[in-house]
């Protein structure tokens, strides 16, 4: 549990607020997985909690907004989630969020950037990991999870000018997509492999 400055922070709650695209509710930051193309990180994350659950994939991913999938994920989360979510769910979600910046370099990175070296904190009011909730007006407390891991992604490659282009899955067993391992993400806007100027690409 860490405390936060209000005054002192970038806090993000509502996708439609300046820094709403750190959410990962936000809209317009699809990703592009296994030639499936999920309409946004928290649709991907909420994916991998059933690698097992083909048809309940396809359900989150299907849905027109990260919210309804948020949704159709909770009436699954109680029985079928996978049974080592709990130790997983911090390097799924740096997953997510990594490839999210990777195939939205120029959008995602110029939020990051935007936010200079001030605390990134997601407001929540009864989260007990990814964000952190009001305790007065002039501070928030919180484990604030995802703030720290977008921290992490604008240190490692956005201030460094450190640019992304693919990301290997972590070390987990069983992530799968619609039955099919998932294995190296890139930018495939970006990657011309028969070029002869191809450029020099960064993993992860």
């Amino acid at each position: 549990m860490r405390n936060y400055s209000v005054k002192e922070s970038i806090i993000f709650r509502k996708t439609t607020e300046p820094f709403g695209g750190l959410s990962n509710m936000a809209s317009g930051f699809s990703l592009y997985v296994n030639e499936i193309i999920i309409p946004s990180s928290e649709h991907f994350y909420q994916a991998m909690r059933y690698p097992t659950h083909p048809e309940i994939q396809f359900e989150i991913i299907s849905q027109d907004n990260a919210m309804k999938a948020k949704m159709v994920s909770n009436k699954y989360k109680s029985t079928l989630t996978r049974p080592d979510w709990d130790k997983i769910q911090i390097k799924i979600m740096r997953w997510a969020l990594e490839i999210k910046l990777a195939q939205n370099w120029d959008k995602f990175s110029s939020i990051l950037e935007e936010t200079g070296n001030k605390p990134i904190v997601e407001y929540a009011t009864d989260d007990k990991i990814w964000g952190a909730k009001p305790i007065n007006k002039e501070m928030l407390l919180g484990v604030n999870a995802l703030g720290r891991l977008l921290m992490e992604l604008r240190e490692k490659y956005v201030q460094n000018t450190n640019r992304l282009y693919c990301v290997n899955p972590p070390e987990i067993s069983a992530l799968l997509l619609y039955n099919q391992p998932i294995e190296i993400i890139c930018d495939d806007s970006i990657i011309d492999f028969d070029s002869e100027n191809s450029k020099e690409f960064h993993f992860v």
